[in-house]
């Protein structure tokens, strides 16, 4: 049973790595904490997706598994996460 749970966290937490590497250094949006700040806020982002895909998972069946885990959700909410993120912190001059 650990192994499962911990395959689901290193998916997410790879998830919102990735999202925070693309975010930060191909889109070159600015914000609080730079590359750091993305990275939290994107594995905040990628393990709520993963809970809201948990709750929906009826809804969500028919999208594409990896290793029986829906990768969707989790993508979704860590660029939703990160974008309001970076609209927050954006620096006005």
């Amino acid at each position: 049973m650990f192994g499962y749970y911990f395959n689901v966290g290193l998916i997410y937490a790879v998830i919102g790595f990735g999202v925070a590497l693309i975010y930060y250094f191909v889109f070159k949006k600015p914000m609080l904490g730079n590359f750091w700040g993305a990275l939290i806020v994107a594995l905040i982002g990628s393990f709520l997706g993963g809970v809201i895909g948990t709750v929906f998972s009826g809804v969500i069946a028919a999208l594409a598994n990896l290793n029986s885990v829906n990768i969707f959700p989790p993508i979704i909410t860590a660029f939703l996460v990160i974008w309001i993120f970076s609209k927050v912190s954006e620096r006005k001059e």
